[in-house]
């Protein structure tokens, strides 16, 4: 019974954070919106932008809840990984390669924030798959390339 309270209570969490990326307007106790986290609504389409990995992960993990699916762990190497792609990606304009021993890339380009991005993501059928894909751990990269046609450039790598 208590496992199944706390899956309840995790759904219910992972609905809200899907429902409030989605677009929807969640009101507060006082009937005021409820706001996203800032780092998932921070823009990164600006010069030494930070993207708050921690938060980005947690609502994947969210997402993946809502699957039924285990959550993933931020890898710091991982984050290296991706980091190091994203800025490949951003320089190139040309989509990198999966590297070896990833189960899951996601690549996108053009959303200033995470919470678009992860709705891209999210909307994508085959994204949305990969968002659930087997792994245990995940690490998250994005550059910015002003003299690009995109700007901003996400990779999202995950391994078991």
């Amino acid at each position: 019974m208590k496992t199944s309270l706390l899956r309840i209570a995790a759904l219910g969490v992972a609905l809200s954070a899907t429902i409030a990326i989605a677009g929807c307007s969640m009101m507060g106790g006082g009937g005021a919106p409820v706001a996203l986290a800032s780092g998932l609504t921070a823009r990164m389409d600006q010069p030494n932008a930070r993207l708050d990995r921690a938060q980005a992960i947690d609502l994947i993990n969210a997402y993946r809840s809502t699957r039924g699916v285990p959550a993933l762990v931020a890898d710091t190497g991982l984050d290296g990984t991706a980091q190091a792609l994203a800025n490949q990606y951003a320089q190139t304009g040309t989509a990198p390669a999966t590297p070896a021993g990833m189960t899951v890339m996601k690549l996108s380009a053009g959303y200033a924030t995470f919470a678009d991005t992860f709705s891209g993501w999210r909307n994508s059928p085959a994204d949305a798959a990969g968002l659930v894909a087997q792994g245990s751990k995940a690490g998250l990269g994005v550059a910015y390339n002003a003299a690009s046609s995109y700007g901003v450039y996400w990779v999202l790598v995950v391994a078991n």
